[in-house]
């Protein structure tokens, strides 16, 4: 598929979203007797519920994320999941894998008290919502997804080790060389190591190393602000220890069980977004998504890699909700 010209270009992030806006009801639920998640809600209350899933494992969301959607139109459910951003226990691993987290998005839809919704999520979020929506496809009306994951071998050692490595090598480079020679044939391995230390003087530094390299390989140019900000040691922390959890635990699925299981959610309404330029999520597992589910739409953004603060992307995001079929958003 060719990549899809914008009918408008925006000139900054700002332009490309709508306005902001402040939840009408927030809260606490308590998941397990570890976890209890922060979620609040936004936008029209008797709207059509959407739910997004963010990126990670372990970013949690940022009150950005409630502007992408339009609040005349949805009930817009945002939540951290389990160890970040103001959920509690604060990074905590323990009850905290793949399962947990898709028992965690039906409890809440329960407690809210809502019908089937739509499900977005980017990045890790993408993977999270096709995890879901094939556990639970009758409280599922469709799906918005960007930065396709599908937690395969291929996209962690493209990440840590034999991907982004070929093209940011300087970056590559300062990641790898953080640990001590003798463990950096195997990154994931050594970072992993430090992240579970209890000591934050082992961790912390581990943190901020992974998070530098995130920040650095992630946007379509290079954006210094935005490496500062999420290198931050606290939220460097739930990132980096949450993800490298997920990743060395491979996601937690079998290889290629979300890929398989498109079969079962092929009846539902998809976008899939992807940056042309993504080195994290890479073109080709969208791709791969794209052929195992052909009735999906499929969109590229050229001037894009992987931030959803390209104003490329967010204005394409913005579109995506609004090709879904009628019958979801009348």
């Amino acid at each position: 598929m060719a990549d899809e010209p914008l009918k408008t270009q925006p000139a900054t992030l700002d332009d490309a979203l709508f306005p902001s806006i402040e939840p009408f009801d927030s809260g606490y639920l308590e998941v397990s007797e570890e976890h209890r998640i922060y979620y609040e809600q936004c936008g029209d209350p008797e709207g059509i519920p959407l739910v997004h899933l963010h990126g990670g494992p372990g970013a949690g969301f940022r009150p950005i994320n409630r502007r992408y959607f339009d609040p005349a139109i949805w009930r817009i459910v945002l939540f951290d999941q389990r160890g970040c951003g103001r959920s509690e226990p604060y990074a905590e691993l323990e009850g905290n894998a793949t399962q947990h987290l898709v028992s965690d998005i039906e409890k809440l839809r329960l407690h809210l008290g809502v019908g089937p919704w739509v499900v977005s999520g980017g990045s890790w979020g993408s993977f999270l919502a096709l995890a879901y929506a094939q556990a639970h496809p009758d409280a599922v009306l469709g799906l918005l997804l960007r930065g396709i994951a599908l937690g395969r071998k291929f996209e962690f050692d493209w990440w840590w080790q034999n991907g982004i490595s070929a093209l940011f090598p300087e970056y590559w480079r300062a990641l790898r060389d953080f640990l001590p020679e003798a463990e950096r044939s195997d990154v994931l391995a050594g970072y992993y190591k430090r992240l579970i230390d209890p000591d934050p003087e082992i961790h912390l530094p581990a943190a901020v190393a992974v998070r530098t390299f995130s920040g650095g390989v992630g946007s379509f140019r290079p954006n210094a602000s935005y490496v500062q900000s999420i290198s931050d040691s606290r939220q460097a922390l739930t990132s980096a220890r949450i993800f490298s959890h997920y990743c060395i635990n491979g996601f937690f699925v079998p290889e290629n069980a979300v890929l398989r299981g498109v079969e079962r959610i092929r009846h539902l309404p998809c976008e899939i977004v992807q940056g042309r330029y993504d080195v994290v999520t890479p073109p080709r597992t969208a791709w791969d998504l794209k052929e195992a589910w052909p009735e999906a739409e499929f969109t590229i953004v050229t001037d894009s890699n992987h931030s959803i603060d390209e104003p490329d992307m967010a204005a394409e995001l913005v579109r995506a909700q609004f090709r879904l079929p009628s019958a979801v958003i009348n």
